[in-house]
């Protein structure tokens, strides 16, 4: 089965049928991108769903993810994040490994058909040409055929009439015998140019168009096995992301699986517990005695009043908690408005906010300190006398701070005192910060927070200043930059407004090019032109792998 020899004779069909098979690789090509295109646009969609629910911060969303059911529903938005993941990668693969790939195989494709076309023209065009000299050859042998006939007649009659001189007919005889050598010489050249055309024409259909129709054959046979390949990769794609596909709808039952409706109940509890216990049996009064009259203790009011100045010191006089109304007016300071319960969990949640506020504070005051220390034993880097003010404002700070917080403590002792026994847990917790020591601040100073950018780290031990004046100096002298070892991230603002020191602001990365050499201080890098010292306990320094090895 071969093109060369069973379709010799259709060139131009061939011609059509492969810009077809071309047209088909194309249209193939075009419906996989759109498919790449729908598959990013679906996993937009995904992606831009699950951040539509996800809660929002510092919200009252936000509370409610607490719940179990709220938490397999956040990891289910989790999910779809990498279930749209996986539709980018079929885009991607799709993208790469199918229209790129073709898109390159049908330029390649277009070249060789064209190539493979032109030969056949060109062998075409040569076998038109040797027919036509053929036609040529023949009609001149024809003409001179019969010019040689009219020639030897003209002669025949000539000799055969009595009345022409014999120079007439000597004249006549030569001419008959030069058109007869014409003829000859016509037939001799027919005979060669059609030997050659022959020859020629055997060559164009039993070796020229076969080898270049099968050509065209391979070509396109190949086009066929190409388009079918591309088909299983069109399918491998899918299958590849069907296991993590799996993943993400296995990690979603699992999420629903972890829903706990008894632990939701609970929760429920704790959310809106008041504290308060149920009104007791209200008692009959008897108003058929007139002197006895009188409301009973263990009436509605009497009832009430007496359990509410029992249980709530007088506060809430008269009414039990079920029956007082909302007061929609500012809410009071130790939260006096809500049920017990509630009010011990805000008042517990307001002392351990100013623990966190004090401890916040005591940790700026320990790197004014450490500062203060510093320009002590280094002068030239600053005034130790210009951080007198700041430490007592922090100082002044603290007192405030610890006054509040005994005052919400005093609250809460109040509350916890009426409410039934807890656990020791909770009771420790209210009392956290007057009985915990003052916090040692570790090294890597990761989880510490500074509102105002104020942060220290105590040092277990003290160590001597190496930095010298002139070593000081020497060094920003220098005209050749140090490289970098590493980059920091700023965790609280800096202001440095001594010589030597540079300002930094809370979250911004910085180049490391010299470490803490026991002194608190940190050399770093902005740019090429602004580089100096900052705290080492105002960063977080990540070292780069080649400057920890040397």
């Amino acid at each position: 089965m071969s093109w060369g020899t069973e379709l010799w004779d259709q060139f131009d069909n061939l011609e059509k049928h492969t810009q077809w098979g071309i047209d088909i690789l194309e249209k193939y090509i075009k419906f996989v991108k759109e498919r790449t295109e729908i598959e990013l646009s679906y996993a937009k969609q995904l992606r831009n769903l699950a951040k539509k629910y996800q809660p929002k911060k510092n919200s009252k969303e936000e509370e409610e993810y607490r719940y179990t059911a709220c938490k397999a529903f956040l990891s289910t938005l989790n999910e779809m994040n990498d279930y749209a993941g996986q539709h980018e990668v079929i885009s991607e693969n799709m993208t790469s490994n199918i229209t790129v790939e073709l898109a390159r195989y049908v330029q390649e494709l277009k070249q060789e058909r064209k190539s493979y076309f032109h030969d056949g023209r060109k062998a075409q065009q040569h076998i038109e040409i040797c027919w036509k000299q053929l036609e040529s050859s023949k009609r001149r042998f024809e003409r001179d055929c019969k010019e040689a006939d009219r020639a030897q007649q003209y002669f025949e009659k000539m000799d055969a009439d009595i009345n022409v001189t014999k120079a007439d007919v000597e004249k006549a005889r030569q001419q008959a015998q030069v058109r007869h050598q014409m003829a000859e010489d016509s037939k001799a050249d027919y005979s060669s140019i059609l030997q050659k055309f022959n020859h020629e024409q055997h060559e164009y259909y039993h070796t020229h168009i076969p080898n270049i129709f099968q050509k065209i054959q391979e070509m396109e046979e190949r086009r066929i096995v190409r388009i079918g390949e591309s088909m299983k990769t069109y399918a491998e794609v899918d299958r590849q992301v069907i296991p993590i596909i799996g993943k993400c709808l296995d990690e979603i039952v699992k999420a629903a699986e972890s829903i706990d409706q008894k632990n939701d109940s609970q929760l429920v509890i704790e959310a809106y517990k008041s504290g308060f216990e149920p009104p007791g049996d209200i008692e009959f009064e008897d108003y058929t005695q007139p002197m006895k009259r009188t409301v009973s203790d263990n009436s509605l009011s009497n009832s009430r009043e007496g359990k509410s100045e029992l249980k709530f010191g007088g506060k809430s006089k008269g009414k039990l908690w079920p029956f007082i109304k909302k007061n929609k007016g500012a809410t009071p300071e130790d939260f006096s408005n809500l049920p017990p319960e509630q009010r011990r969990k805000k008042l517990q949640q307001k002392v351990d906010e100013l623990n966190k506020e004090i401890q916040k504070e005591m940790d700026q005051r320990d790197a004014i300190t450490k500062m203060k220390d510093v320009y002590l034993k280094n002068p030239q880097m600053g005034d130790p006398a210009s951080l007198d003010h700041k430490l007592a404002e922090v100082s002044q700070n603290i007192e405030k701070l610890r006054l509040e917080a005994q005052k919400f403590e005093a609250w809460l002792a109040e509350v916890e005192g009426r409410l039934p026994a807890r656990s020791e847990q909770g009771r420790r917790q209210s009392g956290m910060f007057d009985a915990q020591n003052p916090a040692t601040v570790n090294s890597c100073a990761q989880d510490r927070e500074s509102p105002d950018g104020s942060y220290t780290e105590e040092q277990s031990q003290e160590g001597e200043v190496k930095v010298l004046a002139t070593d000081f100096d020497d060094e920003f002298d220098e005209e050749e930059p140090l490289p970098a070892i590493g980059t920091c991230k700023a965790l609280y603002t800096f202001e440095g407004q001594n010589e030597g020191t540079v300002s930094v602001v809370e979250g911004e990365t910085l180049y490391v090019i010299e470490e803490d050499k026991g002194d608190g201080w940190t050399r770093i890098r902005r740019n090429e032109d602004e580089e100096g010292y900052v705290p080492t306990s105002y960063v977080e320094v990540y070292l780069d792998k080649n400057a920890k090895d040397s």
